[in-house]
């Protein structure tokens, strides 16, 4: 991919859409693994493919345009979220006298645990992602050399997205099904360990498609 700014537009258009829908998504629907630890049974938000998303399109925007560049397309995503949460919750007060809403936009309106969840998950996380990202690709370029190390970016790309998703699935899960929905035992736990199991997979599969994007 070239590094210019029609396709910066484009991956951030991409990382926006993907969170977005990941955060509307969210509590609509669970993924069921049938895969059990124990007497915990795995399960995923369904929002998990969306999400993951996300984090690809930090890394390409990291490796290709740089750091400041990934941080601001993490910061148009957190005021992309504000917006998105005030325009939905506005819609029914601005227009009381005329708004007839369906169920699923009442779900929609009352999200707001996952909302803050998704908001903190987000930031904390996606801020490690892209910290991470740029310290082991510094750390290669000093071990490998200039010219060898960029075929190791499979190191980077896997190193930050896995350990980022751990803090956003911790918080995210706690906060939302933990603190939203009362979620307990071993149910919240499952859904922990499921989200992350199926994040950390997800993270294998998108090296390639990270490799094809990022070739010069």
């Amino acid at each position: 991919m070239k590094k210019n700014n029609s396709n910066l537009i484009i991956i951030i258009a991409m990382f926006v859409t993907a969170l977005l829908t990941a955060n509307i998504i969210s509590s609509n629907g669970m993924i069921l693994t049938n895969i059990y630890i124990g007497n915990i049974q795995l399960l995923a938000p369904a929002a998990v493919l969306a999400y993951a998303l996300t984090f690809l399109a930090t890394d390409v925007i990291g490796q290709i345009w740089g750091k400041k560049e990934a941080n601001f397309a993490v910061l148009v995503g957190f005021f992309a979220q504000i917006l998105c949460t005030a325009l939905i919750y506005l819609t029914p007060v601005v227009f009381k006298p005329w708004f007839n809403g369906s169920d699923t936009y009442a779900a929609l309106n009352s999200l707001g645990w996952f909302t803050a969840g998704s908001l903190v998950a987000y930031l904390c996380s996606q801020t490690w992602d892209v910290y991470v990202f740029h310290r082991i690709k510094d750390w290669a370029k000093g071990k490998f050399g200039e010219e060898k190390y960029n075929k190791q970016r499979w190191l980077w790309n896997n190193g930050s997205t896995m350990t980022s998703q751990i803090i956003d699935t911790v918080i995210f899960i706690g906060v939302g099904f933990g603190i939203g929905l009362g979620m307990q035992g071993t149910d919240l736990i499952g859904t922990m360990i499921g989200q992350y199991c199926v994040k950390f997979c997800l993270a294998l599969l998108d090296t390639p498609f990270f490799y094809i994007m990022t070739k010069k």
